[in-house]
């Protein structure tokens, strides 16, 4: 084990066409990996990410068990070559699962299973158009939060994700959102943009998707994480399994605390974070999180040489 690495698990907005391709030419284990997830999922789910259609892998109940499965088949391959074992692994918002399952927390099949379900609970809970999210840029965390209680008049809508300093993502009902982004706006920010999602994520809106999600929860058999799992909604690792799987049903209706997050590696020592999945979404946000943080990639077959090399 390295004290100083930890990997970092993308979430939604990480997906595209052709993920992996490269790496599924190569490596057995990735396509392996994908068979595993699409026998507990009754569809060919390597077949979805490499073909489409594109609308239906950007269904939340395809999405989550897509970019899970695809960050758990580089996280096998790393431990297949030999790679650097972490001191600590965290997600952001569905990477959380993918975080869990590479501590041997849950298996891959109980995974794909639970977060497809977790999106369908989602979906439900509010019909498509009438909840939305927004990116707002260049604005202190506490303005963000300050233009959302004042944009609400009775709505939701919230501070969801703290991503980086200067990038926090709001949600709630479309109408209070759009308020929301006006008011952000009023108060200089550099940019507010409405993000093309089907469900308002990690706002009270989805206190009712919890509720029922919790069944799906118990129904596993989880097992204490072999590596920390650093948590969204407490940035902290959790101190027993109770506490980790309420963690993860408030996660649906609570802020990702990714920049604490990131910060608190950071202050444990563990500034070499390996974004372990789709894209490199992570790697743009870390470095603002913490001074010192670098962040390597295993999306591409270079890029996963790279980060062997680098943390051999």
């Amino acid at each position: 084990m390295s004290a100083s690495l930890a990997f970092v698990f993308p979430g939604q907005g990480s997906q595209s066409l052709r993920m992996l391709a490269e790496q599924g030419e190569q490596h057995s284990v990735v396509v392996d990996t994908f068979q595993e997830a699409s026998d507990a999922l009754g569809y060919d789910l390597w077949a979805l990410c490499q073909f489409g259609p594109v609308e239906l892998l950007n269904q939340t109940d395809k999405t989550q068990p897509a970019i899970l499965t695809a960050s758990i088949a580089l996280w096998r391959l790393w431990q297949a070559q030999g790679g650097a074992q972490p001191a600590y692994v965290a997600g952001h918002s569905l990477g959380e699962y993918s975080a869990l399952v590479a501590a041997g927390s849950v298996g891959l099949a109980d995974a794909v299973r639970l977060v497809e379900r977790r999106g369908q609970l989602m979906q439900e809970a509010v019909p498509a158009g009438q909840g939305g999210m927004a990116a707002i840029l260049g604005l202190a965390d506490d303005d963000v939060i300050a233009a959302c209680a004042a944009s609400a008049n009775g709505e939701v809508v919230s501070a969801v994700n703290f991503n980086s300093p200067g990038q926090v993502v709001i949600a709630g009902s479309a109408s209070a959102v759009a308020r929301a982004i006006e008011a952000c706006k009023a108060k200089g920010a550099k940019r507010a943009l409405p993000l093309p999602v089907s469900v308002p994520s990690h706002c009270a809106l989805m206190k009712p998707a919890a509720e029922k999600f919790a069944a799906a929860i118990e129904a596993i058999n989880w097992q204490a994480p072999a590596v920390p799992v650093v948590q969204n909604v407490t940035a902290a690792v959790a101190a027993n399994l109770d506490d980790l799987k309420q963690n993860l049903l408030a996660q649906l209706y609570l802020p990702v605390r990714w920049v604490e997050t990131v910060a608190w590696l950071a202050q444990q020592g563990a500034t070499q974070l390996v974004e372990c999945g789709p894209g490199k979404v992570l790697a743009g946000l870390n470095k603002r999180c913490a001074e010192g943080v670098n962040t390597f990639n295993l999306d591409t077959p270079d890029a996963f040489a790279a980060a062997r090399a680098a943390l051999a």
